[in-house]
Parts: C-alpha cells; sequence; structure tokens
C-alpha cells in the first residue's frame, strides 16, 4: 500500500471505471483530493442524483430523469425512422453527428454466445412492438461492427424482412473491429449517408 488507506480505496474505485487504468485512477484520485471542497460535493452528489433518479425510458429505453427520454418526447423528430444501438452510450455520438434525425431503440446489449447472452436478453420485441403504432418504415441498424455487432446485426435483419420494414446497416468507415464511441463526427455523418440494405 503506498498511500493511506482512503486513497487507496479511492484509486481502487476508480480503477473499476472503464478504460482507467492504476496511473490514470491516480491521477484523478490526487485531483479529487486537491480540489475545493465545493467541486467535491458536486461530484458526490452529481453520482448520487444519477444513481437515484436515472431511468430507462418506457418507450426507447434510452437514459432519463422521467417517464420518456427528450428524444422520444420531441415532436420535431422523424416518425418512422427508427437507430438501433447496442448501449444508452452510443446516443450521444450520433447524435453529435447530426445525421440522423430519427429516433432509436435500445438493445441493452449484443449477442454474444460466449458470455451467455442471447437475443432473448436484449430488447428486441420491444422494438419489435413499436413497428405498428409508430408506422416505422426503416430501421438502422447502428451495432459496433466487431463480430457481436454484425451478429446482431444480422439476427435483427433476419427477423425484421418478413414484416416489410426496410432494414439497413451503417457503412462504417471504420476499421473492422472498431466501436462505434471511438468514431468522429465525420466518419458517423458519411456512415448514415451510405448506409447499405440488409436482409437481401
Amino acid at each position: 500500500m503506498f498511500h493511506s488507506e482512503p486513497i487507496d480505496r479511492l484509486i481502487n474505485e476508480l480503477m473499476k471505471m472503464p478504460s482507467v487504468g492504476p496511473k490514470t485512477a491516480q491521477r484523478l484520485a490526487f485531483h479529487i483530493i486537491k480540489a475545493p471542497a465545493d467541486d467535491a460535493d458536486r461530484l458526490i452528489r452529481a453520482v448520487r442524483d444519477v444513481k437515484e433518479k436515472i431511468r430507462q425510458c418506457a418507450i426507447c429505453r434510452n437514459l432519463t430523469d422521467g417517464e420518456t427520454c427528450p428524444i422520444c418526447q420531441n415532436d420535431r423528430r422523424q416518425n418512422g425512422s427508427i437507430c438501433v444501438v447496442a448501449d444508452a452510450g452510443d446516443i450521444p455520438v450520433i447524435e453529435r453527428a447530426r445525421a440522423f434525425a430519427g429516433r432509436y431503440h435500445v438493445l441493452g446489449g449484443v449477442i454474444s454466445p460466449m458470455d451467455g447472452i442471447g437475443p432473448d436478453h436484449l430488447n428486441i420485441k420491444g422494438l419489435l412492438s413499436r413497428i405498428e403504432p409508430e408506422k416505422v418504415e426503416e430501421i438502422i441498424i447502428a451495432t459496433n461492427s466487431d463480430t457481436q455487432g454484425e451478429v446482431t446485426a444480422m439476427y435483427l435483419a433476419k427477423i425484421l424482412k418478413p414484416l416489410g420494414v426496410a432494414t439497413y446497416r451503417l457503412a462504417y468507415g471504420l476499421p473492422m473491429g472498431a466501436a462505434l464511441e471511438h468514431a468522429d463526427e465525420i466518419t458517423l455523418s458519411r456512415a448514415f449517408q451510405g448506409k447499405r440494405v440488409m436482409g437481401d
């Protein structure tokens, strides 16, 4: 143990976050220690509020502090077009590109047999239940271009084809295996412009 117990505990907790290794965790911990008490209190309150108030949107399963998310509430969004993403964290990435004006649907993961995740573990039934009431004409599948993302996209295309809904896959300007969250706005914009039909 290099530091006092409270510091080590903070570093260990920070290391549980994605992409945060020991060095980054230590830098963050010492930043928190040096910050004014008010800043630390605001951080604590923000984390507590997120844990207590954030829930899944009743329609698309995006994250929200209300019954439905701001995107589902927005009357200016295009009806009839749904972009399917694996996780709610993918939505802000796409929104920054300003290439899509429809609505979203969050699967809550991707098909991954090695991890014991099959189609029944994902929010696929929720997607199918939206097609008729929302008069959905096209679905754009925006899962990552890794193996699990591709398997998920192919499965969705297969079950959507008999329903007569045009199904597209983003034309990723990314190498195979790259994650959506690492794409820049220009790459994502071009991906939406070059989306390809699935299920033929």
